[in-house]
């Protein structure tokens, strides 16, 4: 049924409610009774609603499933065609376009609206008429407004759209609390789970936008042979089951895990829940957020499938400017706090997320639009203190120290001709040998302990010249700064990572080029005082505002200044050189590049709110550079102790000048000097660079 809990008092009424505004939205299409610029912008948007109503019909007569995969493409294309490629240059959900053709004021709130009502494409897929009803009853009330040109103002438009969100943000917010810790919400899953996969109309099930890349995964992991399939499977589950051990955690309170991945692995992520299931848990797999009230900025947190355009991703990031304030604020809070208190037996068994990410995507480098909506000073504070309150009722209810994570990555077809050797180079690189890695990390350990701090100098065109402040060590027999990570819940191996001393660290840090949450940054300048960063540039646009601008907001995320959370020592030659010899190191995930160079993070440590939890390495020995002077601030200021956020930037081996550690007494360990490892014991990760300068 058709029908999702309703009761069918309930659902009769939705029904109703929904056939109602199928009816007036259809008549749209042939009124003349809203006036110019405006017509257009409704007719195209009566005729959208009128494809989801195929869809929807589809849907409740069970035929979707009987189409042909040529039916099933040709309903995908039609509902995304106006955002794909050039299409999206006269698109309504361009802002740029919006503008122009019906005025700045009216242009950006239309646009908005126009974005916001895509949504629906989901809800027509996952079988979720109210909420579909919801937003087709929200843009019969905008059209009213537009009929009677006399007598609405823009505030009334404005102010409908924000009684909506508020009025709607508790269902919005505490679903999608139910998607992640809900086993039940089980739509992924059962495409998952039932779908003949040789079948790629299985694809097309989602209601996503399928792109060559979908559909060329998809065929290229059902070439693979069983026993690869759950290799690559084990690799990743049972990398998730060490993080338990390794941070002394009982996964057997545990049954829920969250899975997210990239449409087209379909044929690996039924074997990995196989292997969740043989531990005791289940998943739960939701969808990148669609709504901007769930949204974090253009980031996709959920299974999605390739962006029909980045662009359109990029100018439709902070919308919820359009409607954040104090109360909305305060509003989603409570929905947020009501959702997990609702849901907080099925919370206290949630065991963390487990990700499939991809990589190969075209550079990207986005257009900075005038007429994008962004968040005012006052929003900032309020989007930046939103997810730090929020941080803290996710702690209490999921319970976040006492959850693990895992992270692999594997290329998409996109990223060229040599994408099926690309996929069997990192499977080489996701699976090199651990051991071998703990021992060379334990050697750079011993070295690093001894120092009171690290200097990093970048060489050519890296200006990079740092000083990285040490925790002072009590009893170095027992203690020590460094984690020595190996292949557990970070896929593949390869680094050692502390939380470094505030203050003390001081310095420039750049890249030349950089590709940092699926932006490019040129030029990218961060100089930190006491660890902070205290100033910022990059070369981006062609003005000093535009680029700091486009800092604070996709990598500060919104703060005005961040931390150092973090300086690490990749150790992953064979991945770097992987990146030379396909020359994509670019497009490597931060997951694999962090491991190719030293990495600075800035935000969050990477022992955010479990800071109190020992934690020891291989060795033995306790790490206990697990605070900075910020995060202590969580136990006197805790709304001020963390930041929500935490980017890993890294500088290839080929523009390191030096890493040395440097003692109190004057004297200085090399580790890296000249590009190479020199300190004794890593002299052997030379091998990968020294087998390219013997290729012919």
């Amino acid at each position: 049924m058709y029908q999702n809990n309703f009761s069918k008092e309930e659902w009769e009424e939705i029904k109703e409610r929904y056939e109602l505004a199928i009816d007036r939205i259809r008549l749209m299409e042939q009124e003349n009774t809203v006036k110019e610029p405006f017509i257009e912008y409704f007719r195209k948007m009566a005729a959208f609603v009128m494809l989801i109503k195929n869809i929807v019909q589809l849907k409740e007569e069970n035929s979707l499933a009987d189409l042909a995969i040529k039916e099933y493409k040709s309903i995908n294309r039609s509902l995304y065609e106006d955002i794909t490629g050039d299409n999206y240059l006269v698109s309504y959900a361009n802002p740029t376009y919006a503008c122009d053709r019906m005025g700045v004021k009216y242009g950006k709130l239309l646009s908005f609206l126009y974005t916001e009502l895509r949504s629906i494409i989901i809800y027509a897929y996952e079988k979720r008429l109210y909420e579909l009803t919801i937003y087709l009853e929200l843009l019969i009330e905008v059209y009213n407004y537009f009929e009677a040109e006399d007598e609405f103002t823009y505030k009334d438009v404005k102010r409908a759209i924000y009684d909506f969100m508020y009025d709607y943000c508790d269902l919005l917010v505490t679903r999608r609390i139910r998607e992640m810790i809900d086993t039940e919400l089980a739509f992924a899953t059962d495409i998952i789970m039932t779908s003949d996969l040789s079948d790629l109309k299985y694809l097309y099930q989602y209601g996503d936008y399928i792109s060559e890349n979908e559909e060329r995964t998809a065929k290229f992991l059902n070439s693979l042979p069983e026993k690869q399939i759950k290799a690559m499977a084990d690799t990743f589950t049972e990398g998730y089951r060490l993080g338990f051990i390794a941070n002394n955690l009982d996964i057997s309170k545990k049954a829920i895990v969250n899975l997210r991945y990239q449409i087209g692995f379909e044929r690996m992520v039924r074997q990995v829940i196989h292997n969740f299931e043989k531990m005791g848990l289940k998943p739960t797999i939701y969808r990148a957020a669609y709504n901007a009230m769930n949204r974090y900025q253009q980031h996709k947190i959920g299974y999605h499938a390739t962006s029909p355009n980045r662009q359109y991703d990029y100018d439709h990031r902070f919308d919820i400017g359009i409607f954040l304030d104090k109360a909305l604020k305060v509003r989603k809070l409570e929905s947020l706090k009501t959702g997990l208190e609702q849901y907080k037996d099925k919370a206290a068994l949630y065991a963390g997320p487990s990700l499939i990410q991809v990589f190969g995507e075209e550079l990207f480098a986005p257009e900075d639009k005038k007429e994008v909506i962004r968040l005012d000073k006052r929003q900032q504070k309020l989007y930046v203190d939103y997810y730090n309150e929020a941080n803290f009722i996710h702690e209490k209810y999921l319970k976040l120290s006492e959850t693990s994570f895992t992270i692999i990555s594997y290329p998409i077809p996109e990223i060229g001709e040599d994408f099926e050797a690309i996929f069997a180079e990192t499977v080489k690189v996701n699976t090199l040998d651990s051991d071998l890695y703990r021992k060379i990390q334990q050697a750079i350990i011993n070295a690093l302990d001894q120092g009171d701090y690290v200097y990093v100098r970048g060489t050519g065109a890296n200006r990079t010249d740092i000083k990285v402040k040490l925790h002072p060590l009590k009893d170095k027999e027992k203690e020590t700064n460094f984690e020595n990570c190996v292949a557990d819940v970070n896929i593949p191996v390869g680094e050692v990572f502390t939380s470094p001393q505030l203050k003390g660290t001081h310095g420039t840090l750049h890249v030349p080029k950089v590709y940092l949450h699926d932006l490019e940054y040129r030029d990218l300048e961060l100089v930190f005082q006491d660890g902070r960063v205290i100033g910022y540039n990059c070369k981006n646009f062609d003005s000093d505002e535009k680029n700091k601008s486009f800092i604070k907001e996709n990598l500060l995320y919104n703060h005005d200044t961040l931390p150092l959370g973090e300086f690490a020592i990749g150790t992953n030659t064979t991945a770097y050189m992987m990146g030379r010899k396909y020359d994509i190191a670019p497009r490597l995930p931060i997951l694999i590049a962090e491991k190719t160079g030293p990495h600075f993070a800035i935000g969050d440590t990477c022992y955010k709110m479990a800071e109190d939890k020992k934690v020891f390495n291989p060795d033995g020995k306790e790490i206990i550079a697990r605070d900075n002077e910020i995060s202590l601030l969580r136990k006197t200021e805790p709304d001020k102790a963390y930041f929500n956020c935490h980017t890993d930037i890294t500088l290839p081996y080929d523009e390191i000048k030096e890493i040395t550690v440097c003692l109190k007494d004057g004297t200085t360990i090399p580790i890296i000097k000249d590009k190479r490892f020199v300190l004794e014991g890593t002299q052997i990760l030379n091998k990968a660079f020294d087998e390219e300068t013997m290729e012919p």
